[in-house]
């Protein structure tokens, strides 16, 4: 039986250029190490912020790579080059304001321009898709707020099953 695999698509334009070092990315990767017990496979990018390149990855991660859940990190700001959220909206089916939502409420308790963000999150298929801030910091205190839902959320969309350690990551599943 093939691991689940996981997309992750850090969006930087200094990123992609290896002007930045890629410190968003591999902060996604370190936190899912450390919160799940299921092994996993990455399917990992750092790509530009173009809106067309953005969406065209992200359903290639879906579709073809097969990954129940993509991280991306970058680009939701309000700044022009900021377009994860139309991308990410032009190619998911059902969006799930919850983690958006969510995660500007937790990002206030640390910073007021928490409500320039624009995270979002939603299915294609098998696949959840979140978008996360850029910043490592911000990308702990997003991701931690939302994670709790995510193995259930993959489970109702019928990806593949990750289990959390729950001594570092408790998620919820109903009792059945």
């Amino acid at each position: 039986m093939p691991l689940p695999k996981i997309g992750i698509l850090n969006i930087s334009d200094r990123a992609s250029a290896g002007i930045y070092s890629d410190e968003p990315g591999q902060a996604c990767v370190a936190l899912l190490r450390a919160w799940l017990t299921t092994a996993f496979d990455l399917d990992y990018k750092i790509i530009p912020d173009d809106q067309g390149v953005i969406s065209a990855e992200l359903i290639r991660m879906a579709d073809v790579s097969g990954c129940g859940l993509i991280v991306t990190t970058g680009g939701t700001g309000p700044a022009p080059r900021d377009v994860t959220p139309e991308a990410t909206r032009a190619v998911i089916e059902k969006e799930l304001p919850g983690f958006g939502e969510l995660m500007r409420a937790t990002s206030l308790n640390y910073v007021p321009t928490a409500i320039l963000s624009r995270q979002l999150a939603g299915t294609r298929g098998r696949t959840l898709i979140v978008n996360l801030p850029g910043r490592p910091k911000a990308i702990r205190e997003n991701f931690e707020a939302v994670f709790p839902a995510i193995p259930y959320c993959l489970d109702l969309i019928g990806a593949a099953r990750l289990e959390t350690n729950a001594e570092v990551m408790k998620s919820f599943r109903p009792k059945t």
